[in-house]
């Protein structure tokens, strides 16, 4: 039970859009990069950025009540914990993501139970980031937010030492890679859309990538690693992908699932709110634990064990 008034709570949620902004704004502008050597005045940092003084100030400044950045003192302000994220691991590609293309998208969502995305783009999600090459770039770099815990997940699996895993969906392979450099008796098969951005050489000799549509088919492997993949999807087209992969694998093969399960009731839970972004971008869905199981059992699956985060299942 939430202790802030109800005033509170309302305004909290209804200022939600001009942080997603404010935090666009300061990603692309690289504010949290310019200030990496300690704290700068704001003419001098706007200078450096490409920025109007006052409107950097005033959008840095309501972004420092959050703890995003400091005013260290009047017209100077400096880095914080928060604000250095936005320096690695993905953070700033998501932050431009969601104060653009998924700002615009989330702006006009209704409750039709149709996506919103193509409407205003006049396109599905994928073919406009088929068709902005810069959008793909960013897309696989969010993509990589949260990396270290999906594959802290990943190496706690029983790995049965010389398997092929293949990562269905994997955009630039940072995930496979990763956990390869931690199985050292593990290859690899990073699988997705011929336009993915990648950096080959990184892939090493033991993963390669394959191009392909998971709607069509997919490489054979022993494990097959989906990381954020189905909740892209509503069940029907979700069940054709596990469908998909249910056909190239043996009897023996395993799949393990990255992704959330939405807790019950009123209880917290940072999916309930992605389930909006899934519905506008593309009327996919975040799931719960019975959804989970009718979804891998329709698909062609037997659910082994679930968990937030960590789903895995074997063949039917």
């Amino acid at each position: 039970m939430s202790t802030r008034a109800p005033e509170s709570q309302l305004w909290e949620l209804m200022r939600g859009p001009l942080t997603s902004r404010a935090l666009a704004i300061s990603a692309d502008l690289n504010v949290a990069e310019a200030l990496a050597d300690g704290p700068k005045p704001v003419d001098e940092l706007a200078h450096e950025v490409g920025a109007d003084p006052d409107t950097l100030h005033r959008i840095l400044r309501a972004l420092a009540t959050e703890g995003v950045f400091a005013e260290e003192q009047p017209g100077v302000f400096r880095n914080t914990e928060a604000s250095d994220e936005l320096r690695r691991s993905g953070w700033g590609a998501f932050a431009h993501l969601f104060g653009g293309a998924f700002y615009e998208a989330l702006g006009k969502l209704d409750a039709s139970g149709k996506a919103s995305f193509p409407d205003i783009y006049e396109t599905d999600f994928w073919s406009w980031l088929a068709a902005n090459p810069d959008e793909r770039v960013t897309f696989d770099l969010a993509m990589e937010q949260g990396k270290a815990q999906r594959v802290e997940r990943l190496d706690g699996i029983d790995w049965r030492g010389n398997e092929v895993v293949v990562d269905v969906g994997g955009g630039n392979g940072s995930l496979l890679i990763e956990l390869l450099r931690r199985q050292s008796g593990l290859s690899g098969v990073v699988f997705d859309l011929p336009e993915t951005v990648r950096d080959e050489e990184a892939l090493g000799d033991r993963i390669e990538f394959v191009a392909g549509s998971f709607f069509e088919s997919v490489p054979p492997g022993d494990v097959y690693v989906l990381s954020t993949i189905l909740h892209d999807w509503d069940d029907d087209p979700a069940t054709e992908i596990l469908r998909t992969i249910r056909a190239a694998t043996s009897p023996e093969s395993r799949l393990i699932l990255l992704e959330a399960v939405v807790p019950p009731g009123n209880e917290p839970g940072s999916g309930k709110w992605l389930d909006l972004l899934m519905l506008a971008l593309f009327e996919g869905r975040e799931r719960n634990e019975a959804q989970w199981r009718e979804l891998l059992e329709a698909g062609g699956f037997e659910p082994t064990s679930i968990e937030d985060g960590l789903i895995q299942a074997r063949c039917r």
